[in-house]
């Protein structure tokens, strides 16, 4: 009697399970955040696992996220260098970028037009594939003069305004400068600059997290 009562209710759910699980799996999917950015990306003089890709994503699964994230990092990239790669530094697949170039471009001293071109060449194409973007800014090195700071630091807050992006101001906050958090050179943190950057930023790839989750859905 028992294997009579039970056994239609057995069958059911096995059913139930078949029709929802493949939707419920491609909803718990890990988020896939690709970090295209130069060597403050890339991890120069630190080992892989210490560079910011792979620290972000050990903080952001220790607050319990599916996520992957990416190092698309280039030492010595430029703007213009992360877009003559974007199509295959973020392939298809991509649930979210955070975009951090442009520091090379200022070191160079290049026209803040030609860096304001290459990152909205990149954005644009990632709005239209329906990525959101988490664009990270930097500071321009006060010997450069006040109308090339001025105008290369805008066009992070302009491009963001313009394409309703998330906005880290400065990648580089709270460790630009402290001797403690940079290697000997003064330009690419250490480990533990690393993880005050990761500290920082952490709201804001959530935010991230949560816009892509959202279109995703959609």
């Amino acid at each position: 009697m028992r294997v009579q009562t039970f056994a239609p209710l057995a069958v059911a759910l096995v059913l139930a399970l078949l029709a929802h699980g493949p939707t419920a799996a491609a909803g718990d999917r890990s988020v896939r955040i690709v970090v295209l950015g130069d060597s403050l990306t890339a991890g120069l003089g630190l080992p892989a696992d210490e560079a910011f890709p792979a620290k972000l994503e050990r903080a952001l699964k220790a607050k319990g996220l599916a996520i992957e994230v990416i190092n698309a990092g280039v030492s010595g990239d430029t703007a213009s260098g992360g877009l003559a790669r974007l199509d295959w530094s973020v392939p298809e697949g991509t649930d979210a970028v955070i975009l951090e170039l442009g520091a090379n471009d200022m070191l160079r001293g290049i026209d803040p037009k030609l860096t304001r071109q290459a990152l909205e060449e990149i954005v644009r194409r990632l709005s239209a594939r329906g990525v959101p973007v988490l664009l990270a800014g930097m500071r321009a090195a006060a010997n450069l003069g006040n109308d090339y700071r001025r105008a290369f630091e805008a066009l992070y807050s302009d491009l963001a305004g313009r394409y309703d992006l998330l906005l880290y101001p400065f990648f580089l906050d709270g460790v630009a400068g402290e001797a403690g958090l940079n290697q000997s050179d003064g330009l690419h943190p250490t480990a533990a600059g690393v993880d005050a950057i990761v500290a920082r930023i952490l709201p804001k790839v959530e935010e991230l997290v949560r816009r892509a989750r959202n279109g995703r859905a959609m």
